[in-house]
């Protein structure tokens, strides 16, 4: 559960990055590809779409963080559809780190100690989700 000052850290850090969106998704790939390179073959070859893809997703959780009712949907639907796509159990790690560098990369010294505590909390409710949807498809 996220306290109220995490999720207004992470909604304020994000509406900073949001005007960065293409150069932000394309440092993220970047990243998460040098992280865990199996990860390349998993997306297409339009990273740019990509990353809007991905701008898009982190929208709709990071606004409704607050309602987490509204995010655990969003996360079982995209873990189904990641799974199809071949993502595997460590990848969720990876994309998480690959987006704290990237916030961090971004924002510069505005992602401080308590900002990255708190995107590491909201990722945390997303993967833990999506991980849950991963293995309950897994064991069906």
């Amino acid at each position: 559960m996220l306290t109220a000052r995490q999720i207004d850290l992470v909604q304020q850090s994000f509406a900073a990055v949001l005007p960065l969106s293409d150069a932000t998704g394309a440092a993220f790939y970047e990243r998460l590809f040098a992280m865990e390179p199996e990860t390349r073959q998993l997306f297409g070859t339009d990273l740019t779409a990509q990353g809007r893809k991905l701008f898009m997703t982190l929208t709709t959780m990071v606004d409704a963080l607050d309602r987490l009712d509204r995010i655990v949907p969003v996360a079982r639907e995209l873990a189904i559809r990641h799974i199809r796509y071949g993502a595997r159990e460590r990848h969720y790690a990876a994309v998480g780190n690959a987006l704290i560098e990237t916030m961090r990369g971004t924002l510069g010294p505005a992602f401080d100690a308590e900002t990255e505590a708190a995107w590491r909390a909201g990722y945390a409710v997303l993967a833990e989700t999506m991980l849950l949807t991963h293995r309950a498809a897994a064991a069906a």
